[in-house]
């Protein structure tokens, strides 16, 4: 094979173009770019980053979610089982917090994947 200096130039731009976009997507959007989607009665009514912590009240304050070191939690609600309430914090790729007597859904959008395979999520 004859390698030319023009195509040795090219495979290096193409090299370095690749890294830089992944150097970006790792230190720029990897962490901090997790977010928790809150929708009622199948309406986005907010979304709100894992990275913050903070107490958020949903439809009206029939439900509290916590966001609390890169975790949400339903920490309150007024629904008389309290399921959501006793579920684990949602932390990863599509883990969600069920209120179905409220129709509050929380879902997290996140890098990280749950433990799960596909067949269980």
């Amino acid at each position: 094979m004859n390698w030319k200096k023009k195509d040795a130039v090219l495979i290096l731009t193409v090299l370095l173009i690749a890294g830089a976009a992944f150097g970006v997507h790792e230190f720029a959007g990897g962490d901090g770019a997790d977010t928790v989607t809150v929708k009622v009665d199948g309406k986005v009514t907010g979304t709100y980053p894992l990275a913050k912590n903070q107490k958020i009240r949903i439809n009206g304050g029939t439900n509290i979610l916590t966001i609390k070191n890169g975790k949400a939690k339903m920490t309150d609600a007024d629904c008389p089982d309290q399921l959501c309430v006793h579920q684990k914090a949602a932390s990863k790729n599509h883990e969600s917090i069920i209120c179905l007597p409220n129709k509050v859904v929380v879902e997290v959008d996140g890098s990280e994947e749950s433990e799960f395979d596909a067949v269980a999520n």
